[in-house]
């Protein structure tokens, strides 16, 4: 079973956040960062991975999506900032 992979990315600190869910991070991370598909990312300038979970299963992580984006804001950003206070891109990462 393929794992599932939750993000969100970022134009800067506090800036707009996006939340998008993907079997291959490295790739749709690369395709945000280069502004290879149309639509909210690209119009926002979303490029800054600042933060992403691991999940055992597709299913897993589409229901994960699903809660974080019913969440306000606040509860986004402490997410983000509970592992990553300076809100630095975590592409690198997941190479």
């Amino acid at each position: 079973m393929k794992k599932g992979y939750v993000y969100i990315i970022t134009n800067r600190k506090n800036g707009t956040l996006y939340i998008g869910v993907t079997s291959n991070p490295v790739k749709r991370i690369y395709e945000h960062r280069n502004d290879s598909v149309e639509g909210f990312s690209k119009r926002y300038g979303l490029h800054l991975l600042v933060y992403y979970e691991v999940h055992d299963s597709m299913y897993e992580a589409i229901a994960r999506e699903k809660f974080l984006k019913g969440k306000v804001r606040k509860y986004k950003i402490g997410l983000i900032e509970k592992g990553n206070k300076k809100w630095r891109g975590l592409y690198n990462e997941i190479l």
